[in-house]
């Protein structure tokens, strides 16, 4: 079967001017004055069935209003740079806004329950599903200041933190640049084409040119992309200073359900296994014909080149039949899931000028369906990538009968369900090699993630950690920044990257940096691909994998990350053994990496 790479999203709303799309903003406009009068109207003496009537009014409102934003971010996703999509998610903010009011208003609410009618009220068998949410929503709400002045705090963020995350659209979108190909044509990219080039050129000179252009590229938006970085940190600082919060890493932490000391214990366990990645890194650069063996930053994902082997190219289609067959292995409903959204056209994929940089799953309440965002070039990472943003599907495909907020898992554990996914790609991929020269392709393949957790995730998170200390005193110019990555790359890196392999503009390139509603868009990456790696192992020891992995699954916005991992795997996330046998398991592709390498002629 021939399978569409574009996507089709006109099943949610025909157009940007479409008529159903102004019907939805309306709708979603007139919900908040009806739940602010259901609110109201809520006391100590309402009825369980009046109380749990307002959350499902309130989660019914939030599904519209995902479903909207997904519709913006899709269209704007295809449409990179297109001014006319501002005005709409200025006037989804808006709602959104006054949604979050009756939201902290609900969480005052149940504050105000004395403790026997909240016990009560969680007795009940209609409130069970969402017992945890209902016990979450109490405790954020006494961190809550009162509701004129939360109001006020949601209005302004729509001009300071949501304005300059999207102020770096506008400037990232613009920016363009070239390199010289291996055929010694010069080639004009957009930035998110040269981000996915540099993932995949073989030649080694064509790539360094690249990486040199598009670091010179983010190095005259620097200025911009400085302003935008400090100031959007600002407002998020701002906003916690106001609520009394002191460490800014409370509230990531709080939006993944993740304790400091289960997130100190996945860092330390990193840092000590590192040394590992180094060693490999080493004899990648040999393998790449690099003069030294070390590293530069193109060089990460860069295809390795094993005499005698030509790395094989993907259609899109044999992508697609590959992670088909291999989910239906470990789940025939994945595998089955997995068909279904290649049919349907839930993927975007196409290879084209004027998409977004990177790749992003999101669910659409309204049809219970996902889209998928991506740009697809025929490499095997690039079967990893599809596999991993369907794992996100698939996490989100098994919670549709679940209530709103049962669905509304935190980062870290939606990136265990789709690293997991990937891993079956990456595994089925070096299994079914023909050659030991292809193995050592496909292990180099399986390796990026493994390095890019370990070093590239956590130099992010270095680097963010300081700037947020160093945020707190003041305004950071350019300069200052690009120090503070160049220093957070060595420590990360641990000597694997050449003192002339550095990204100092890495800062203003990364996206992730950038997003408003996920502060550090970065640890719930390496939390998620150590965490499936130890459902990978459990999954081979599993009698009926797939009942208990969508157990699992169904749990993820039902606990804190620490009690899905004791429920569900048997293991205390606080010590260091469940990170480190992850971390074993990674050392084993390296030895295999390095045996298989060791007499080659390179």
């Amino acid at each position: 079967m021939t399978y569409s790479q574009n996507w089709n999203i006109d099943r949610v709303f025909p157009g940007l001017d479409s008529k159903e799309l102004e019907s939805a903003f309306q709708a979603a406009e007139g919900e908040n004055p009806s739940l602010a009068a259901e609110l109201a109207a809520l006391s100590e003496t309402s009825s369980n069935q009046a109380i749990l009537a307002a959350a499902d009014s309130l989660q019914t409102a939030e599904g519209k209003l995902h479903t909207i934003g997904f519709y913006l971010n899709a269209w704007s996703s295809v449409n990179y740079g297109k001014s006319e999509i501002g005005p709409k998610f200025d006037r989804l903010s808006k709602i959104e806004i006054d949604y979050t009011v009756q939201e902290q208003k609900w969480g005052k609410f149940l504050a105000a329950l004395s403790d026997a009618r909240f016990k009560e009220l969680l007795a009940d068998d209609k409130a069970k599903p969402i017992v945890f949410i209902l016990n979450e929503s109490r405790e954020k709400a006494a961190k809550l200041l009162d509701d004129q002045t939360e109001k006020l705090i949601n209005e302004f963020q729509v001009d300071a933190l949501h304005a300059w995350s999207a102020h770096y659209d506008t400037i990232s979108a613009g920016l363009k640049t070239s390199y010289t190909d291996a055929d010694g044509k010069i080639q004009e990219v957009s930035a998110g084409q040269a981000l996915n080039l540099l993932d995949g050129i073989k030649d080694k000179d064509a790539r360094a040119d690249l990486m040199k252009n598009y670091e010179k590229m983010w190095g005259k938006a620097e200025n911009l992309s400085a302003d935008t970085l400090n100031h959007l940190a600002g407002a998020r600082l701002t906003d916690y200073k106001a609520h009394g919060i002191s460490d800014f890493l409370e509230k990531p932490l709080e939006l993944n359900r993740l304790s400091k000391a289960s997130l100190t214990a996945m860092w330390d366990t990193v840092a000590k296994n590192e040394g590992m990645l180094v060693k490999f890194f080493a004899r990648k650069a040999k393998l790449l014909g690099l003069d030294s063996d070390q590293i530069s930053w193109q060089d990460q994902t860069a295809p390795v080149q094993v005499p005698g082997y030509q790395p094989r190219t993907l259609t899109y289609d044999q992508a697609a039949n590959f992670i088909i067959d291999n989910f239906s292995k470990y789940s025939p409903k994945m595998g089955a899931f997995a068909k279904h959204a290649f049919e349907n056209q839930w993927i975007e994929s196409e290879d084209r000028p004027g998409k977004q940089p990177g790749g992003w799953d999101e669910s659409i309440p309204a049809l219970k369906e996902d889209r998928i965002f991506l740009t697809f070039t025929g490499s095997v990472n690039d079967a990893a990538t599809i596999a991993h943003e369907l794992g996100h599907a698939f996490h989100s495909h098994n919670l549709y009968d679940l209530p709103q907020w049962r669905q509304n898992y935190a980062m870290n554990v939606a990136e265990t369900a789709s690293t997991f996914a990937e891993t079956i790609i990456n595994t089925a991929n070096v299994e079914a090699a023909q050659s030991d020269a292809e193995k050592i392709t496909l292990l180099d393949a399986k390796m990026s993630n493994a390095t890019a957790m370990f070093m590239n995730i956590r130099a992010r998170f270095i680097f963010e950690s300081n700037f947020y200390k160093e945020r707190q005193k003041g305004v950071l110019t350019p300069a200052q920044l690009n120090q503070l990555m160049v220093a957070a790359q060595k420590e990360a890196f641990a000597g694997a990257l050449s003192d002339q392999g550095v990204h100092p503009h890495f800062w203003t390139s990364k996206l992730h940096f950038y997003i408003d509603d996920v502060p550090f868009y970065n640890f719930p990456y390496t939390f998620g691909y150590l965490f499936s790696l130890g459902i990978f192992a459990w999954a081979q020891k599993q009698q009926d994998f797939e009942t208990a992995y969508i157990a699992l699954l169904r749990d993820t916005a039902n606990m804190s990350s620490e009690e899905l991992a004791k429920k569900h795997l048997g293991v205390d996330l606080t010590q260091p053994d469940f990170w480190q046998a992850g971390a074993d398991l990674i050392k084993k592709d390296v030895d295999e990496f390095l045996d298989l390498t060791e007499n080659l002629n390179i």
